[in-house]
């Protein structure tokens, strides 16, 4: 593919050619107002992540500190999910990270502070195409759903996180698709449950990393037959 860069013309490999298709995705949805969210959020939060990812992890929706800065999972929700990978021996700046949604929802509370609540169901269904356009781009052979809304954006309303936590399924999105808590639900335990709901997200972190990296060793293995 011949792509002009600066008023040039530039040679790119195909993983270079996934990387511009993203950054034009990215500036395309810079300026989305599909839905109401774009109007009053700060900026959109596009995913991000290197193209050639083999791991991603979709959340439901920016918060504040996303908002503010323009990158996804930054605030306190963030650093929980980064101690989890940091676990789970996964390297953040390897794996892809998005949100459903691409701008904040929020609510003013009684003293007219924003508040975060979860996205509705018709600003998903307007932002699904930057998600559908990340997935196709990035091709990653594992995504983790981080949150119920998030689930069900990939895998369809009848997922039930509840029930269906921690185990794998196969989806148009990827070969190995699993949804844990959010980490932001974590947050908000009480101190009784808390370290009990940490270790259930932390243990599937772990997981999607454990299969992340032995279908890394499989594919890696066949190269050289």
């Amino acid at each position: 593919m011949d792509l002009e860069i600066d008023g040039r013309l530039a040679d790119l490999t195909f993983d270079e050619e996934r990387q511009a298709a993203l950054e034009v995705v990215r500036a395309a949805a810079s300026g989305c107002l599909d839905c109401p969210l774009g109007a009053i959020g700060t900026q959109t939060v596009f995913g991000a992540g290197p193209v050639t990812a083999r791991l991603m992890f979709i959340g439901e929706a920016p918060g504040g500190q996303e908002d503010k800065a323009g990158r996804p999972f930054i605030g306190p929700a963030g650093k929980l999910f980064d101690e989890a990978l940091e676990a789970a021996g996964i390297d953040r700046s390897a794996v892809y990270v998005t949100n459903t949604v691409k701008h904040r929802p929020w609510i003013a509370g009684p003293t007219g502070r924003q508040k975060n609540r979860a996205p509705k169901q018709s600003e998903i269904n307007a932002c699904r195409q930057w998600l559908l356009r990340e997935l196709a781009l990035v091709q990653p052979s594992v995504v983790a759903c981080l949150g119920a809304k998030a689930a069900q954006a990939v895998l369809g309303k009848a997922f039930r996180l509840t029930d269906q936590r921690g185990t794998w399924v196969q989806s148009e999105a990827a070969p190995h698709v699993l949804a844990t808590l959010h980490p932001s639900y974590v947050l908000i335990q009480p101190e009784e449950s808390r370290e009990r709901v940490r270790n259930l997200f932390f243990d599937d972190i772990r997981i999607a990393g454990d299969r992340y990296r032995h279908l890394g060793e499989v594919e890696a293995a066949a190269a050289v037959l």
